[in-house]
């Protein structure tokens, strides 16, 4: 079965241009709600976080999971509950972690007290308490904002020495969607199911650039390769080819990386939880965009400026990246 890339790319781009529309919709509320566009964790905000383990050698304390409703009426009782979130950690449920606002030394002591004597007796060899200052939370946002940066131009300038400007600019085109994508889901998750975004998000957006741009270089070689062989064949043509040779590749190494992620997602614990799910989210969105989105929206410029295909073969890269017409 040959699929028709350019003659249904009206549908490509508008299930990519809904996706992002919702994804920005959710981060103006999100905005609204929190202040930034997505639901900050800790590592952004700063604060406190605790960490308390039941003790399970103490008679019949470990029978029954925590119960978060429990742990919130907790917070709400020590005024703590609009700037706190709580997970239940452990596949026995008998650990909690919760990330509040900065608490003073007779705060996190109340609170330990409260919880004890409503959730059970803690391990204190299993106690742990994190102080995040807001400086460091600047700082990893920073960083990773320059990482991006940086990254996004590195490909620029690869792309367009190893192809064509045009085909570097559709493709950091591809990449940002891609970005756009994750970022959007990740909103709308943060005020559905109250999702924070921590400095591991910010990692799994630079390894979503890396992958996409790699499926993306795949189907370019191809392309390159199609009109070496056939340099009168449309644009159109060339890449509804180059998408249907390698669409195969493209799926089985999906498939073969989205495996280790769902295992990492449904066994790696509340830590690796929101990260591998974000690597799921932008993969995905890059073997999309890498097939629908830079493929056909380059086709779409070739043809509007009539510029022939030959203007990607390999002649015309073998010297310093000038064009033959």
């Amino acid at each position: 079965m040959k699929l028709n890339v350019i003659k249904w790319q009206a549908l490509w781009w508008t299930i990519s241009g809904s996706i992002i529309l919702v994804g920005l919709i959710a981060m103006v509320i999100s905005w609204q709600q929190f202040g930034t566009p997505l639901k900050p964790s800790l590592d952004f905000t700063g604060g406190t976080r605790l960490q308390f383990e039941r003790d399970c050698t103490q008679p019949n304390a470990c029978t029954s999971p925590i119960d978060t409703a429990s742990v919130r009426n907790i917070l709400i009782n020590q005024g703590l509950q609009a700037n706190s979130s709580i997970q239940i950690l452990g596949r026995d449920q008998q650990a909690v972690s919760i990330s509040t606002v900065p608490l003073s030394r007779e705060q996190r002591i109340q609170l330990q007290t409260a919880l004890s004597q409503t959730i059970g007796v803690f391990d204190p060899q299993k106690t742990q308490i994190d102080i995040v200052g807001p400086i460091l939370g600047r700082q990893i946002f920073y960083s990773g904002l320059q990482a991006l940066l940086v990254s996004f131009v590195g490909i620029t300038v690869y792309l367009s020495f190893r192809f064509q400007f045009d085909y570097a600019f559709f493709a950091l085109i591809a990449l940002f969607h891609d970005v756009l994508v994750t970022i959007g889901m990740f909103a709308l998750l943060g005020l559905v199911q109250g999702i924070e975004v921590d400095s591991l998000f910010i990692v799994a957006i630079l390894t979503i650039v890396g992958f996409s741009v790699n499926d993306t270089v795949v189907i370019y070689d191809r392309m390159r390769e199609n009109i070496k062989r056939n340099p009168n064949t449309s644009i159109a043509q060339v890449v509804d080819d180059a998408v249907n040779q390698t669409l195969t590749r493209s799926i089985n190494t999906s498939f073969t990386t989205l495996l280790p992620l769902i295992a990492i997602f449904w066994f790696g614990g509340k830590t690796l939880q929101n990260f591998a799910l974000a690597l799921m989210i932008g993969f995905i969105a890059g073997i999309y965009s890498s097939i629908f989105i830079a493929s056909t929206l380059l086709a779409l410029w070739r043809n509007r400026n009539g510029t022939s295909p030959l203007f990607l073969s390999e002649d015309s890269n073998a010297g310093n990246g000038s064009s033959k017409q």
